[in-house]
């Protein structure tokens, strides 16, 4: 690629943008993102993109709708401001929990938010652990999938704890955990669980000896804190002697502080790929960094290198 390297932004996660900047020993590209007064969104390259190859970075947190309309809008722009090449960065992909179709006369909405990212323009995206890693298979363009994994493990290994089981809180977090537990060599322990409606979870067996055990809860995202109530509840049943908790996306709807603070979670451990609320900036929710690994990933894709070594 020989066009210069531009990183703009949407709304949603500027502090992030600005640390993946930082790394790359640049300043965000020049724009305006804003409304028009009837509630429209309002989009305005300042810099010339000319021949240039942007990396926007936008995940598609709360409000959702809000954030995937600008980042379809900037791209729009790049491409008819005639950029080279435009890559999507997506550090949190939402609209994945209906990836598939479970009943009758359901969208397949992570699909069609995949459809609109490349109508709109984008040449590759650059995202971090989708909530179905089958939506990956969505796109007919490339897509690099990163991992947090590595920057959790490196963090949980630096708290030097002892007999440390990993917990996965369901059947299809499974792969997700043992991944984990092999990178900080622990044990391995499975909650099956039933959801009988959309946000409500139902524990109902757990496979895995946690007696006097220091647990790990490892899942993707957290968003009502509802999982991780019932999971450490049983794994305090069980005799584990700490709980933790380790996710990607620190999603945290509305009242998910207070029903974290209802767990006996020694701490909670998620990236800034999404904003943290100010009601969760407590010394119970600790942060890691996932800039430099974006960082590395846009300048590699730049550059026309491998990323292998990234997802190691």
């Amino acid at each position: 690629m020989d066009g210069r390297l531009l990183v703009f932004s949407g709304n949603s996660n500027i502090p992030l943008a600005q640390e993946i900047a930082s790394w790359l020993n640049m300043n965000l590209g020049r724009a305006v993102v804003d409304n028009f007064k009837n509630g429209e969104t309002h989009v305005k390259l300042e810099d010339n993109v000319r021949g240039c190859d942007v990396f926007v970075v936008q995940p598609t947190c709360m409000p959702i709708n809000h954030h995937l309309m600008e980042l379809l809008l900037i791209i729009d722009a790049l491409r008819r401001a005639s950029a080279a090449r435009v890559t999507a960065v997506i550090p949190y992909y939402g609209y994945a929990k209906q990836e598939k179709k479970t009943t009758g006369r359901e969208p397949i909405s992570a699909k069609l938010v995949a459809n609109l990212i490349r109508t709109a323009g984008a040449d590759r995206i650059l995202t971090m652990d989708l909530h179905a890693p089958a939506i990956e298979g969505f796109f007919d363009i490339p897509v690099d999938h990163l991992q947090a994994a590595p920057l959790l493990a490196n963090y949980v290994k630096s708290l030097h704890l002892q007999n440390v089981v990993v917990v996965s809180p369901d059947a299809g977090g499974v792969a997700r955990a043992n991944g984990f537990r092999t990178r900080i060599g622990a044990g391995l322990a499975i909650i099956a669980k039933q959801r009988p409606d959309v946000d409500a979870t139902e524990v109902f067996e757990m496979v895995g000896e946690v007696e006097g055990k220091t647990t790990i809860i490892v899942d993707d995202l957290i968003s009502t804190g509802r999982t991780l109530l019932r999971a450490s509840q049983t794994l305090l049943e069980r005799g584990a002697a700490v709980v933790y908790a380790c996710a990607t996306h620190g999603v945290f709807t509305d009242n998910a502080m207070n029903v974290l603070n209802e767990t006996a979670l020694v701490e909670t451990i998620v990236t800034n790929t999404i904003p943290l609320p100010e009601t969760c900036q407590n010394q119970r929710v600790r942060v890691i960094s996932v800039a430099p690994l974006f960082a590395e990933a846009i300048m590699r894709i730049h550059k026309d290198l491998s990323l292998s070594t990234l997802f190691a």
